[in-house]
């Protein structure tokens, strides 16, 4: 084998290694991966602040 084909096996046995890696990931995540990129406006799921408001609240009154 010639460098141009141990280079070529290299970028293969990569690509394979970073394939199985993602489907990995992928298959961990189940339905709570969320694919559908950046979301903003409405749509857009945030943490509740109720924890950081409740001391605010008891000090006012």
């Amino acid at each position: 084998m010639d460098k141009t084909e141990i280079a070529m096996i290299k970028i293969l046995v990569g690509f394979i290694l970073f394939a199985a890696l993602a489907l990995f990931v992928i298959m961990k995540g189940g339905d709570s991966l969320d694919m559908s990129g950046e979301k903003h406006g409405a749509e857009a799921v945030h943490a509740p602040a109720e924890a950081a408001s409740t001391p605010a609240a008891e000090a006012s009154k």
